[in-house]
């Protein structure tokens, strides 16, 4: 279902208010990792990215820094996303602790607390019209495919669940999205994807609806 103007400005209201508590209760980690980090790894703290949000409009995300800087090992070679993520980044990702100041996002108004998550600008000419549907709300730092199986399910089975999110979510499902989110990040089920530190790279569905009319 699409939100009422009334319901989008509760949303928001719940949005802000639990971004704008948790940026003040949670300032001395936020703090402390971000002195860590800098004293650890170096510059910079923060890794930041356009991603698409709401309706596809470009927006920089912000999170903790989790990988070397440097893409290519000191033989030349590509590293893969495991080779690049340091210890430090690798304990940040598994308590989820790297999505932090996207809370920040959220205060901005680029994103809310629940809503599909956002994932890469290059993606986006590679949706189906349906999955493309997930941009129809503002992403959020947890969603419905995060509680489901995070990175241990299929882009489709997170795209469904996105579009389920789309049309079915008010704010008693932002809730217990939120209560199920504690609990999978407190148990660490679906961190990585097949023994990978991220999900590999989307490159796209075939949309049936093309197969059907090219029979």
């Amino acid at each position: 279902m699409r939100l009422t103007a009334s319901s989008d400005a509760l949303k928001r209201l719940f949005d802000t208010t639990v971004a704008g508590v948790a940026l003040i209760v949670l300032s001395p980690l936020l703090v402390g990792i971000a002195v860590v980090l800098r004293v650890r790894e170096g510059p910079p703290v923060l890794f930041r990215q356009s991603r698409p949000g709401l309706g596809g409009a470009p927006f920089t995300i912000y999170k903790y820094r989790t990988m070397r800087t440097a893409e290519t090992s000191a033989d030349g070679e590509a590293m893969t996303d495991a080779l690049r993520t340091t210890r430090l980044g690798d304990l940040l990702r598994s308590l989820s602790l790297d999505e932090l100041p996207e809370l920040w996002n959220v205060v901005k108004g680029d994103m809310s607390i629940v809503g599909p998550r956002p994932l890469l600008m290059e993606y986006l000419p590679r949706f189906t019209p349906e999955q493309a549907r997930r941009h129809d709300v503002r992403p959020g730092i947890t969603g419905l495919a995060q509680v489901s199986g995070r990175n241990a399910i299929t882009w489709e089975q997170k795209f469904a669940l996105d579009v389920k999110y789309v049309d079915e979510h008010d704010l008693r499902m932002d809730l217990d999205i939120i209560i199920r989110t504690l609990r999978t990040v407190l148990s660490r089920q679906g961190i990585s994807h097949s023994d990978q530190e991220t999900m590999p790279e989307f490159l796209g569905t075939e949309d049936p609806r093309v197969t059907a009319g090219s029979k």
